[in-house]
């Protein structure tokens, strides 16, 4: 009798059907009346004949993004070499573990909208001798660019991953590009001697080299045509300086600006290794974007809706690539992306400084679980940012540091890392949220390497727990597991509860002949690893 007037309740109270079915799924499973059954499981198969082992999972779709931004750079990575802050050179040793046990793969840096905003000249030589400047785009911080080039490649050096620079094109010469790249990696010649006196004698390795950030935006105003010309000039000469190899990425669009990739493509693919894509979910970029802290379960459905929307902005921005680099030889990286709150209350609007709950998690766990669908033209992703900012790795104050509820997210799915994609299908059930949107309330991901496998999964459902199916061809062995999940959607951890939300041991996958079995708690994520 309660199934059947859903309909009706709904109509006459303007309620969203499939939230209040499961609001009262959950009431009756609370209360005993019914249970969930493995006859209606949730069932995850992989494909493995499908397997493409030439596809690679790229470690750098784990990248993180950090700018001259509120406290992410200072405070955040950097306290200096004379802060009572534990420190190795400046550089917290808090923030430094936490991101060596993430494997960090690749860091950008220094923007954003600083980028192109930014001389790099003023940020090398004596700390002292430095100028100063006003951060114009956030909060009008004055910065002292005691942060500059030699602290952000020796911190990719103590971290071990790959440099990623946003070169100034906005407000920048290509002389003053081209001599930063000469600066970082000749060996020899002016720039080297310069980098030389300057304390480093042998040049670090740049791979990846960004030619301007929102270049149709912050970065400059451009039109697409406009920028695909400069792009050309530009990367012409940033060249290659010993047995350096740049690889070049054009600016590209902002989520659903299809014109500009299919222009800039057009015009400049020739001359491109990679162009990057921009997407947030983000309420809007008028007025309040929400808290992250106080919400509705309608309201975050609908964050996971437009979280799950980046899948078909990826597959319509590769199908113009495609038209361009049908081998795909040009990568797309997803180099900002994450949630976006308003700021805590209290904190600079500026400095973007955003607590990070559980559903933050399910955003990161839903959005890497796409670039590895598509990780055949996805080869990087940067989120934002690392610290202190938006959808951060990490929070400090102080001396103090917490995890995000996002860190575990990456640190579970770290075997994912440089593995080869597996094919899956997933059967499970579905719900339409607000902006007429359906997602799917189970998610999963799976890839091998080394001879294991690891499947992540996700319940969307914020009070029904998910008997998953998952066939094997034969008996799964040495299953390790582990899980994310909290008492409520909205829990986070902050300097008194550092702990609230934390990744634990998850025994619950059981193999049998054929199959893999578990039950998956309501808001949870859950990776496995095992051997067949």
């Amino acid at each position: 009798p309660i199934s059947d007037n859903i309909s009706y309740l709904c109509e006459k109270h303007n309620t969203n059907h499939n939230l209040m079915k499961s609001s009262i799924h959950a009431i009756m499973l609370t209360i005993g009346l019914i249970a969930p059954t493995a006859a209606n499981a949730d069932t995850v198969t992989m494909r493995m004949s499908d397997i493409n082992p030439k596809t690679v999972i790229m470690p750098e779709i784990y990248g993180q993004f950090a700018e001259h931004l509120g406290s992410c750079i200072y405070g955040g990575l950097w306290v200096g070499p004379d802060s009572p802050i534990p420190n190795t050179s400046g550089y917290r040793n808090d923030v430094l573990q936490a991101l060596r046990d993430l494997k960090v793969p690749v860091m950008r840096w220094p923007g954003g909208c600083f980028a192109d905003e930014y001389h790099w000249r003023d940020g090398i030589g004596p700390a002292k001798d430095r100028p100063t400047q006003v951060n114009n785009n956030w909060g009008g911080t004055v910065e002292d660019n005691s942060f500059g080039t030699h602290e952000f490649f020796n911190l990719c050096e103590l971290i071990g991953c790959e440099p990623y620079l946003s070169g100034n094109v906005g407000s920048g010469s290509v002389e003053e590009l081209a001599q930063w790249v000469e600066y970082i990696t000749a060996a020899e010649g002016p720039m080297a001697r310069l980098r030389k006196e300057n304390g480093r004698e042998k040049p670090w390795k740049l791979k990846y080299l960004g030619v301007g950030n929102e270049s149709w935006g912050c970065g400059g105003n451009f039109t697409p045509d406009y920028y695909a010309n400069v792009y050309r000039r530009y990367q012409t000469y940033c060249r290659n300086f010993s047995d350096n190899r740049l690889y070049k990425i054009a600016s590209g669009a902002s989520d659903y600006d299809y014109d500009w990739t299919d222009v800039v493509m057009k015009n400049a693919h020739s001359h491109m290794d990679g162009i990057s894509l921009h997407y947030y979910t983000v309420a809007g970029w008028n007025g309040s974007k929400g808290s992250a802290t106080d919400f509705t379960p309608e309201d975050y459905y609908w964050t996971m809706g437009k979280c799950l929307e980046i899948e078909p902005v990826i597959e319509k921005h590769a199908a113009i690539m495609d038209k361009y680099d049908a081998k795909k030889r040009i990568g797309l990286l997803v180099d900002e992306w994450g949630t976006w709150w308003d700021v805590e209350p209290g904190t600079n609007p500026g400095h973007l400084y955003q607590q990070n709950t559980m559903r933050d998690a399910m955003v990161a766990a839903l959005s890497l679980n796409v670039f590895q669908r598509h990780a055949d033209r996805v080869k990087m992703a940067n989120i934002a940012q690392v610290a202190n900012v938006l959808q951060s790795m990490v929070l400090t104050r102080g001396d103090k540091m917490v995890l995000t509820p996002t860190y575990y997210v990456f640190k579970m799915y770290t075997p994912h890392q440089g593995a080869t994609p597996i094919p899956l299908d997933v059967a499970t059930s579905s719900m339409r949220v607000r902006d007429n949107r359906h997602i799917d309330m189970l998610q999963a991901t799976a890839s091998q390497k080394d001879g294991r496998i690891a499947v992540s999964l996700t319940n969307l459902s914020l009070d029904t727990p998910m008997e998953v199916k998952i066939p094997t061809d034969g008996k799964a062995r040495d299953i390790q597991g582990s899980i994310l999940s909290a008492a409520s959607i909205d829990d986070y951890n902050d300097f008194g509860q550092p702990e609230k939300v934390t990744l634990r041991p998850f025994d619950g996958a059981k193999s049998g002949k054929n199959a893999i079995k578990m039950t998956l708690p309501a808001k949870s994520i859950v990776t496995i690893t095992f051997a067949l």
